[in-house]
């Protein structure tokens, strides 16, 4: 299992977990509020096939927390361990998070890594490659979030889907979703 440190910029309390150090693209996954282990599984495949992951958590109290604030926390973690830019993505309202992130700080990414897609108006850094895996069957993000996304920005974006996957997929479908990411980003 891995260890989950916390991170205390301004005595504001941040899990994150920095895993895999190969040659391979880095990604920085944000995860919805109180949901840090959803990632966990598709962050440990990726590791394992030489992508460096960095899994970034909801600080303590997110549910006050505007969306540049956890913009700002996910920045202080990427600063703290090192990791410039990569891929920046994330799973529900993390996903949105990274879209807000990569719109502010467009110097910090390579694209935008979006499992399931939330209806909101917040947009992604223009001219980088945007990745939407979703689940078919997810009834709080429907795929039709994803299809109106890629529809507004068609030579950029990509979707994927997880055949019989709910909200949740990145738990219960890790290697699918960790296959679809690597695939687009064609390492082997």
């Amino acid at each position: 299992m891995t260890d989950t440190p916390i991170f205390e910029p301004d005595g504001r309390a941040i899990p994150y977990v920095d895993e895999g150090h190969g040659d391979g693209p880095s990604l920085v996954l944000i995860a919805e509020p109180g949901r840090h282990a959803v990632l966990a599984s598709i962050a440990h495949i990726l590791a394992g096939e030489g992508f460096r992951v960095l899994t970034v958590g909801a600080r303590t109290g997110a549910a006050e927390a505007s969306r540049d604030d956890l913009v700002a926390d996910t920045v202080a973690v990427m600063d703290h361990v090192g990791l410039r830019g990569g891929w920046i993505g994330g799973h529900g309202t993390g996903g949105t998070v990274a879209r807000v992130l990569t719109a502010a700080h467009p110097d910090r990414a390579l694209g935008v890594l979006l499992l399931g897609v939330e209806d909101t108006d917040a947009a992604a850094a223009p001219a980088i490659p945007v990745l939407v895996v979703q689940g078919a069957d997810d009834a709080d993000m429907p795929p039709a979030n994803g299809e109106a996304l890629r529809a507004s920005m068609p030579e950029r974006a990509s979707v994927v889907t997880i055949a019989g996957g709910g909200h949740l997929f990145p738990v219960t479908h890790p290697v699918d979703t960790a296959f679809a990411i690597e695939d687009y980003l064609a390492w082997d």
